[in-house]
């Protein structure tokens, strides 16, 4: 065990599951809970929640990703693709194909690691604030190199202690979309509460959030030529800025927050809140504070759609992203079972 910090953020989680932890609130889901998640599965039916992979199409909803480039493998000087082996060993009548695949790991359906956003915070209370992540982790030690050098890769924190940890445990719909439709609205504390009363839903510690904008059929809807100012201007998304909320996400004990849209919260404008200045309070305050990793882009919808049927909103939730070691993040094919 290796403390790396004198001072932890206010109601934060950090050193909670040990010095060395890089799975933050993973750790609630632990084997009793997961048997409590098997129990929501009545009807045997499986949703896929993840967007096609090449959605939302283009870069013009966020210009600093792009989408999946499919690249040749090659024997020899042939391209690998419906490749006939009988050129290679005559008589070999098999035909093969193969890919390369380059993928922006946050491009589409997708998990933040804990290293996918820090905060510049006092940790080893010598008075100056530094770049952080959470539990301690530093820059250059344990993430990439020095801010902005260029070296990538996560040494501490990385996607594969998600991958590790299996996800998978009971999850929690909360149908934003059948309150507020299309309109877009900052959903603060007051409203949440008041979404989950209606609808009878209960959040539990080791729950896994998800929320349903809508946001995932608008994409689908656009059929890989997004609209993007319509859709940075359609459907719910939470308010960071409700310090009520912030705390709600603290008390309640949920292990992710998962949503339909591009950031959970508005990924536009900053402004002041716990810790400083932001842009994205809500993942300061889980990936940074509390170790709750967050998902988005998800494919909600026909699951979302399912449960309001049945007078439901529990099911069992499977989503390990990618094992791949450094990464901050990943895309990830999820699967809901009710």
């Amino acid at each position: 065990m290796t403390k790396r910090w004198k001072n932890r953020p206010e109601g934060s989680t950090w050193g909670d599951w040990g010095d060395d932890d890089q799975k933050g609130r993973l750790n609630l889901l632990t084997p009793e809970r997961v048997k409590a998640a098997c129990a929501e599965v009545k009807d045997g039916l499986s949703f896929c929640l993840s967007l096609p992979l090449d959605l939302p199409g283009g870069n013009a909803v966020n210009p600093k990703r792009h989408p999946p480039e499919f690249k040749p493998v090659f024997i020899g000087d042939d391209v690998y693709f419906n490749y006939v082996w009988d050129k290679y060993k005559p008589g070999d009548m098999d035909v093969s194909c193969d890919e390369a695949i380059t993928l922006y790991s946050q491009y589409s359906t997708q998990w933040d690691s804990l290293a996918h956003i820090g905060s510049v915070f006092d940790a080893d209370g010598d008075g100056e604030a530094k770049p952080m992540f959470y539990n301690g982790y530093k820059p250059g030690d344990h993430v990439g190199g020095t801010p902005g050098d260029g070296k990538l890769g996560a040494r501490a924190l990385g996607i594969e202690n998600m991958a590790e940890s299996c996800v998978q445990g009971r999850a929690v719909m909360v149908d934003l979309h059948a309150h507020f439709g299309d309109e877009r609205v900052a959903v603060g504390y007051d409203q949440l509460m008041g979404v989950l009363e209606k609808d009878g839903v209960s959040v539990e510690e080791g729950d896994m959030l998800c929320l349903h904008t809508g946001w995932d059929d608008l994409i689908v809807s656009m059929g890989g030529d997004p609209d993007a100012e319509k859709l940075h201007n359609a459907c719910a998304v939470l308010d960071g800025f409700d310090d009520k909320l912030l705390q709600w996400i603290t008390d309640s004990g949920l292990a992710v927050i998962v949503s339909d849209n591009m950031a959970v919260e508005s990924s536009h404008g900053d402004g002041d809140t716990q810790g400083g200045r932001s842009h994205l309070p809500i993942h300061r305050h889980c990936l940074f504070r509390l170790g709750v990793h967050l998902g988005e882009l998800w494919y909600l919808s026909r699951l979302a759609a399912e449960l309001r049927r049945q007078g439901r909103f529990r099911f069992l939730l499977t989503a390990p992203p990618l094992r791949m070691p450094g990464a901050v993040g990943s895309p990830v094919t999820p699967v809901g079972t009710i």
